[in-house]
């Protein structure tokens, strides 16, 4: 009897102290399914399943609770090139597990999404999370990266140098904290300087998708072209970008609060980088 009490004790102590750690984690995805390109052609896209739900089942795993939000309340859309082993080292038992566990969570569901508007988020008030997490897939290019109410979370999260991770293509989110991203947009897809003023992330070391890769994975717009790439234009607004040395290889880049991953093989670093700074 003793013995189960103390084991009990033990359980009830654990749980408490795992309570007490928990964290409140704010998981933001674009609205987008689509991509412009030049010359008025469109890509459907959305958010890669890896790079969500492997950072996203680590995060519920160790407890944490996590909120959902896209910038208009908008059930976001899985980018269906991404429902592949090629993505979890060829392992169809992994792959079956994380699309289980979106299907659990109901995300991509039109009537039973749990995701909510960066307006509400605002409402709920941003100081009630710990850290926020923005995943890739091409969607944030179209939407992400100009949000005013996404920069002004952003921007709440840096003052509080609270962890902000980003993987693949979402770190394209972080030009949103500009005060002019629409005029900064129109400047690169002319392929002229950026002038925007002042980044609260200018000289903050990072990693984006590679030009190099970019270039490597053309052949999934199908004979698009982007209006320019990602690590242009962060490079272009004054981040110090960090490559990998082998393309397609996991690059993990932490500067400050700022957590970000390279490409899809990057997204398993980042959720435990995140997991570390949390602690």
């Amino acid at each position: 009897m003793k013995m189960l009490n103390q084991i009990m004790f033990a359980v009830i102590t654990a749980s408490a102290a795992l309570s007490v750690n928990a964290a409140h984690v704010l998981v933001v995805l674009s609205d987008e399914d689509q991509l412009e390109l030049k010359n008025n052609h469109v890509f459907k896209t959305g958010f890669y399943l890896n790079e969500l739900m492997q950072p996203t089942k680590m995060l519920l795993d160790a407890g944490h609770t996590v909120t959902f939000a896209t910038p208009k309340g908008k059930a976001p859309t899985l980018d269906e090139s991404s429902n592949s082993a090629m993505y979890f080292n060829q392992d169809e038992k992994v792959l079956k597990q994380y699309a289980g566990l979106l299907h659990d969570l109901k995300l991509t569901s039109p009537k039973d999404s749990p995701v909510v508007s960066l307006a509400r988020i605002e409402q709920i008030g941003i100081d009630q999370f710990d850290a926020i997490y923005i995943p890739g897939g091409h969607a944030p290019m179209q939407d992400l990266l100009k949000d005013k109410q996404l920069g002004k979370v952003l921007n709440a999260f840096h003052n509080a140098g609270k962890p902000t991770a980003l993987v693949c293509h979402g770190p394209i989110a972080l030009m949103s904290t500009l005060p002019h991203a629409a005029e900064a947009i129109k400047q690169l897809e002319q392929g002229r300087t950026v002038k925007t003023g002042e980044w609260i992330y200018k000289n903050y070391r990072m990693t984006v998708i590679s030009n190099q890769e970019e270039e490597q994975a053309k052949s999934l717009l199908k004979g698009g072209e982007m209006k320019f790439y990602p690590q242009t234009a962060l490079e272009s607004l004054g981040a110090k970008y960090q490559s990998n040395t082998k393309a397609w290889s996991p690059n993990v880049v932490v500067d400050r609060e700022l957590i970000t991953g390279q490409n899809p093989a990057s997204a398993v670093l980042v959720g435990k980088t995140l997991l570390e700074k949390l602690k």
